[in-house]
């Protein structure tokens, strides 16, 4: 577990212990449901958004996928290095063809 996990860790163990599993999900959708409204305003699609405000729901996102990793033991930096080696083997050409499109 790394350093980030080590203190969500601490500070949810602090509170009482992690939730459910599904629980944790759940509350992972409701940060992503509030990441995407600011999206959406810092876009000027609906409203004016913030930046600082998109800084706290992207970490309030990421706080609660540590707290999925933590419960099922997966350090999610590991995980993102194995992401980026499968996007990186499996998508380059894909990125490329999306960048000449909005080219046009």
């Amino acid at each position: 577990m790394n350093e980030i996990q080590r203190e969500v860790d601490r500070l949810v163990r602090e509170f009482g212990g992690y939730w459910e599993p599904f629980e944790m999900l759940a509350a992972a959708m409701e940060e992503l449901g509030e990441l995407a409204r600011e999206m959406l305003e810092l876009q000027g699609v609906k409203g004016r958004g913030d930046r600082e405000r998109l800084e706290e729901e992207l970490g309030d996102l990421l706080f609660s996928i540590s707290c999925i990793a933590n419960f099922y033991g997966v350090d999610i930096f590991e995980a993102l290095r194995k992401s980026i080696s499968k996007y990186r083997e499996r998508d380059s050409g894909r990125w490329l063809k999306h960048a000449t499109e909005n080219l046009k």
